[in-house]
């Protein structure tokens, strides 16, 4: 029974891996190879120099500037926006809150697809397409967010908040020196969730960017895609080196993504 055990999820990460590995075998495989079964996918001879070749002859470093960029900015920007508003919400006392509060709520139950046509339109009328805000701006506003914040500020004790008060801070004081210091958890969390989604994204820079020097790697790989469509090798290179930024921030903050990702399951 132990044995079964061992080998249900060793086989699950191995159908996980196998995309990975296909990947970069393909990356290092000759352009051109001829291809008569699944073996020959992993077969030799291999090569470096598509390596070289992509660096030089594509513009992923510049698309994976601009993913970086855009998923920091927007982390930050949504980090920041979702805590005001969240502490907002658990703390102060203003009118129609709970409406408020049920606005939050109801926004994660609207697809993003259905916002994406008068996003777009007013995006278009704020002049912002094809541009770094364009990209931006629009994903900020994330009501997962505000939810995660506000269900761990409501943990933290009322009686450290009042006698706060008592001592003379305002309420953004509080904010800034007693409850964000307390809420790193939560606002990891945030942070992982906002950072993958941003770095991901396809659909809203494909809809919001027509100049190559914008794209983000989501909608840069594809056209590489489209320009080599007789093979595969020049794209899977590319997506290796767009995978390494990647696997070394994980490798990084492992148990911080980890931490952060099992807070958001329980809440």
């Amino acid at each position: 029974m132990r044995v079964v055990r061992n080998i249900i999820p060793m086989t699950v990460a191995i159908i996980f891996l196998l995309p990975i590995l296909w990947m970069l075998v393909v990356s290092i495989k000759y352009e051109g190879m001829k291809v008569t079964n699944v073996l020959d996918w992993f077969a030799p001879p291999y090569t470096f120099d598509n390596y070289a070749k992509a660096l030089t002859e594509t513009p992923i470093l510049r698309w994976m500037a601009n993913s970086f960029i855009v998923a920091t900015v927007s982390t930050f920007l949504t980090v920041l926006f979702t805590s005001l508003a969240a502490f907002a919400l658990s703390r102060m006392n203003f009118r129609y809150k709970n409406l408020f509060y049920i606005f939050f709520l109801a926004g994660l139950m609207v697809s993003p697809e259905t916002t994406i046509i008068p996003l777009y339109q007013v995006v278009k009328g704020l002049h912002m397409l094809d541009s770094y805000a364009g990209l931006i701006i629009p994903t900020v506003a994330a009501p997962i967010g505000v939810i995660i914040l506000k269900s761990f500020f409501d943990s933290i004790p009322r009686e450290l908040i009042e006698s706060a008060q008592m001592d003379g801070c305002g309420w953004f004081r509080i904010y800034a020196q007693i409850v964000m210091p307390l809420s790193k958890p939560a606002l990891v969390a945030v942070a992982i969730l906002t950072f993958i989604a941003s770095w991901n994204n396809f659909l809203w820079p494909f809809l919001s960017t027509t100049t190559e020097s914008l794209f983000t790697l989501p909608m840069g790989i594809p056209t590489l895609l489209k320009a080599y469509s007789e093979d595969y090798v020049t794209p899977m290179t590319v997506n290796s080196i767009s995978s390494i930024p990647v696997i070394i921030v994980f490798l990084l903050f492992e148990k911080q993504i980890v931490k952060g990702i099992s807070f958001t399951g329980i809440k």
